[in-house]
């Protein structure tokens, strides 16, 4: 007999395992794929850790989360620079000076906070959506290139159709500074993310390849608490309804060439380009294997944007008015549940930074736990 049963090998639900370990508590985790670590999972092919389920940078204000996770990993000093494409023009990412030279020609400052605060005059009020949050941050020309396409590609819908605080955390820097996330830690775990997430589950018996919905009344047997980290509208077979999710499609290259973008994120803003981005994964450890040796070979992945239906991988919650409402009532339901915790992603169905997901699973560990 187990004390937690713990569904999904994520991040949630290793941190909560290896802090129940730690405390003496018998721990099962179990996950319906064939490799622990959900969408963190990284695999070595040709010498590169290859982000199997997108790009994952970690950053983090958040010292105690930053100590926390430095037990399992140690962390290289990657910095995330991202480079916006629009239709073959380059641009730095987040917006700083570096990009208001290029699509302006200011020099200072002043100049470029001038040409925002006179482009944004067309917003009056509050923004009520994305569009108008956008504009109101950085102005029209920057919300027509560097920002409409992309982000009507990502969630597949207009600017004008999703709400405005997608976008409040979007960096603007009126300094030389290219670094996108304004943090004090950041970098990618040394060996990948899965060797990370091994180590937090060192001890702890896994078992893949299970699924936890078919079985539930087997499971359920095992253990006194249930730790679910999967979808909270599946747990109860969607009876309200569907929430709704953007997954992605990624197309996949191993290139006979050691430099394929010369950099790790390339965005593409323009509507007419079918990906949302391309990612070369070598440079997130800065095109060296594990020996330190230069890397002869990339491997590049294509992003696409699509909709999500039931069985595609969910990526990104629709946090729009009717899925929050929808969320809410399942809330209701998962809260009647007396011996199941849900968490993660997918159980607080919340776009979660890893950061916030170790914080979220910590904090869970202090309440069940201490």
């Amino acid at each position: 007999m187990f004390d937690y049963l713990i569904v999904g090998a994520g991040l949630y639900g290793a941190v909560f395992a290896q802090k129940a370990k730690s405390t003496g508590k018998r721990v099962l985790v179990i996950d319906k794929r064939s490799n622990i670590a959900g969408n963190i999972y990284t695999e070595n092919i040709e010498g590169i850790n290859f982000h199997k389920y997108g790009a994952h940078i970690f950053h983090t204000n958040n010292t105690e989360v930053w100590n926390y996770i430095n037990q399992f990993s140690s962390f290289n000093r990657f910095t995330n620079s991202p480079v916006a494409n629009y239709k073959g023009e380059l641009y730095s990412l987040p917006f700083n000076m570096y990009t208001f030279n290029k699509i302006w020609g200011v020099v200072s400052p002043c100049e470029a906070l001038e040409m925002i605060e006179k482009q944004k005059e067309e917003i009056t009020g509050e923004p009520c959506n994305l569009e108008e949050q956008a504009i109101s941050l950085v102005g029209r020309d920057i919300y027509e290139k560097l920002i409409k396409g992309y982000t009507e590609k990502q969630w597949g819908r207009a600017c004008k159709d999703l709400p405005a605080f997608i976008i409040k955390r979007l960096p603007v820097r009126f300094t030389f500074d290219n670094n996108y996330f304004n943090a004090l830690y950041q970098g990618i775990p040394i060996g990948g993310y899965t060797k990370l997430v091994e180590n937090l589950l060192d001890g702890i018996e896994v078992r893949l390849n299970q699924d936890y919905l078919i079985n539930k009344a087997e499971y359920d047997a095992l253990a006194d608490k249930v730790i679910f980290t999967g979808a909270i509208d599946e747990y109860f077979d969607y009876c309200l309804g569907n929430l709704e999710y953007r997954s992605i499609r990624f197309e996949n290259e191993i290139l006979d060439t050691s430099n394929f973008q010369g950099n790790a994120v390339v965005n593409y803003t323009d509507m007419e380009t079918p990906w949302t981005r391309i990612i070369e994964h070598k440079w997130f450890e800065f095109g060296k294997d594990e020996y330190g040796n230069d890397i002869p070979k990339t491997i590049i992945s294509r992003e696409y944007s699509t909709e999500w239906k039931p069985g595609d991988e969910a990526y990104y919650p629709v946090n729009d008015e009717k899925n929050s409402k929808l969320y809410q009532r399942y809330k209701e339901l998962a809260e009647k549940e007396k011996y199941v915790i849900f968490g993660g992603r997918l159980g607080e169905y919340k776009y979660y930074d890893m950061d916030a997901v170790i914080a979220s699973a910590l904090s869970l560990s202090k309440l069940e736990l201490e």
